[in-house]
């Protein structure tokens, strides 16, 4: 079988899934890239174990019944008149808001779900063994991330809700890709920039210490996620053919039109409607007149925008040419966002977590140490 991988660095070289005879060839084991040693090395300075109190206490109380987890501006449906109207009562109010949080989180955690499977097939196709190590470090990450998740939402609610019908299909779709660039640009670069946004967005709100301090370790791995796909486009880009190059620039305006258009859409939430006793039709009716295009605009003027997010990263991998900036220029004002440079979202957010992680972590490895010294 031949797959379009489109590799143009040898770092990035992948066999079929079932090829695990080509990881036996003896030149290959001479053949270790240096680009990702730095991330890998990284990684012991933003090292937590969700299961360890001494990063994150999941037994910490918070009223839920009673306290809103977010500004009610930040739950578009309670911006029609429809939905506010008919949820006059204070406390079922609080409910609805913490339920679509709910709603949110477990997408997060099937989302994390989804980087798992996706980072552990990598290490089944990438050739190079400094890829192969980032991934299978990236694996144990997105691991810890869905055992965290699981367990906030657990200790907030009792269980998650179900994947909704739009993001499923896009992460089964990303993970069943057999072509590489599919898998970093879907999961490496938008799906990880839906998250870095997504995560920096609530941790500015949220009104839950322990939900704030989970957004903040999960950053601390994400920031470095981020990174791989950069590294990707940065050494892959720039050779594409323009054949090449319009393959994967609209592969890349699939998936972000499929996340514009569908992902916080009404019709992922149905459910959710019924619960409160309002029409799912009505509420989707009452949605369409108040987020016009107007309103995604002026809602991408915000750094921590998801969409925002998702077309600066594109943007910055050089993936965005004329051939598709019309489209992205509808919603947001393309220079202004070059002008921004290469920092994202939070990544302040992240380092200030590294800090704390390294206050850690630095202190319990020199316990460590002089104890086998003195041994």
């Amino acid at each position: 079988m031949t797959i379009n991988n489109i590799t143009k660095d040898a770092m990035y070289d992948a066999v079929a899934p079932d090829d695990f005879e080509s990881m036996l060839e003896l030149d290959r084991y001479n053949a270790r890239s240096t680009a990702f040693d730095k991330i890998i090395s990284a990684t012991h300075d933003h090292f937590w174990d969700p299961l360890d109190k001494k990063y994150i206490d999941f037994d910490e109380p918070f009223d839920i019944e009673n306290t809103p987890l977010v500004p009610e501006d930040m739950i578009a449906a309670l911006q029609t008149d429809y939905v506010s109207n008919h949820l006059s009562d204070p406390k079922e109010r609080t409910r609805f808001i913490n339920t679509i949080v709910l709603h949110n989180f477990s997408s997060i955690l099937h989302g994390e779900q989804g980087a798992l499977n996706l980072s552990a097939s990598l290490c089944h196709v990438l050739k190079d063994q400094g890829a192969q190590e980032y991934a299978a470090n990236q694996t144990r990450e997105e691991a810890r991330h869905v055992t965290a998740f699981a367990k906030y939402i657990k200790s907030r609610w009792g269980r998650p809700l179900e994947c909704g019908p739009v993001l499923k299909d896009l992460l089964v779709e990303i993970i069943g890709a057999p072509e590489v660039y599919k898998k970093i640009i879907g999961m490496q670069m938008l799906i990880e920039g839906l998250a870095m946004g997504a995560f920096a967005s609530f941790f500015n709100t949220i009104t839950d210490p322990l939900g704030k301090k989970l957004l903040q370790l999960v950053m601390t791995d994400e920031a470095f996620h981020h990174k791989f796909g950069k590294i990707w486009a940065d050494r892959t880009v720039p050779k594409l053919t323009a054949e090449e190059h319009a393959i994967i620039e609209d592969w890349a305006a699939h998936c972000f039109q499929v996340l514009l258009f569908n992902l916080v859409a009404p019709s992922q939430q149905a459910a959710i409607y019924a619960d409160f006793g309002l029409d799912p039709d009505k509420v989707m009716e009452a949605f369409s007149e108040v987020m016009t295009d107007d309103v995604r605009r002026e809602g991408m003027k915000e750094s921590a925008n998801i969409f925002r997010v998702l077309i600066k990263t594109l943007l910055n991998a050089g993936i965005i040419t004329d051939r598709t900036r019309a489209f992205y220029a509808m919603y947001i004002d393309m220079d202004e966002l070059k002008a921004e440079g290469d920092r994202m979202v939070g990544d302040d957010i992240a380092e200030e977590g590294i800090r704390f992680l390294q206050e850690i972590n630095f202190k319990d490895r020199t316990a460590v140490e002089v104890l086998i010294a003195a041994e």
